[in-house]
């Protein structure tokens, strides 16, 4: 696992030891960043299913300002701080060891959104980024300019429409797949 692209490019970046995590390919990862950006503007992100934070750093070395990191596991939260450190974006970065929802609510608090980028690749076994979009905006985290990037099995396929969104883009990649949503108000195609 590495850096694709950016300031940032090439770095090798930690992956979280034994088989709770699921990292994102660097083949799935270009392929994600070509349909979404592939660069940025000073854009808040939010990486809630962090795992080793490859998608959030990429997002960073690609000119995003400012990335959000939420994972449960100690050792994802370890692995994504020493990442930070080895692409030198810990200034740009707040790392929260926390489970999703809680982590919405704690948001919400610290009047940390709207966020331009979120990402949502959990274990494929839950099922819910649908509900977890919906409550992101609800709690104002999330608007019409959010891009949302649902990462999950190519065997489950998730709604054209989530609330206010509307599926862009469905890319399939062997077991994995993309789903990237926008607002329905928002003309921009992805």
């Amino acid at each position: 696992m590495r850096v694709i692209s950016g300031e940032a490019r090439g770095r090798p970046l930690k992956a979280v030891p034994g088989q709770t995590t699921r990292p994102t390919t660097d083949k799935v990862k270009e392929a994600l960043f070509s349909m979404i950006g592939p660069y940025f503007d000073g854009e808040r992100v939010l990486d809630l299913f962090a795992g080793t934070g490859g998608l959030g750093i990429e997002a960073l070395s690609r000119g995003a300002g400012h990335a959000v990191f939420v994972d449960a596991n100690m050792r994802s939260i370890e692995v994504v701080r020493a990442n930070l450190a080895a692409t030198r974006f810990e200034a740009k970065a707040e790392v929260f060891r926390q489970d999703a929802v809680k982590a919405i609510k704690l948001l919400e608090q610290r009047g940390a959104g709207p966020f331009e980028l979120i990402f949502l690749d959990p274990p494929y076994a839950m099922k819910n980024c649908d509900e977890l979009l919906l409550e992101l905006a609800a709690r104002g985290l999330a608007n019409e300019d959010t891009v949302a990037v649902i990462e999950h099995e190519s065997g489950f396929e998730y709604g054209e429409k989530i609330g206010g969104y509307e599926r862009r883009r469905l890319a399939t990649y062997g077991e994995t797949a993309v789903s990237i949503y926008r607002s329905i108000d928002t003309e921009e195609n992805i």
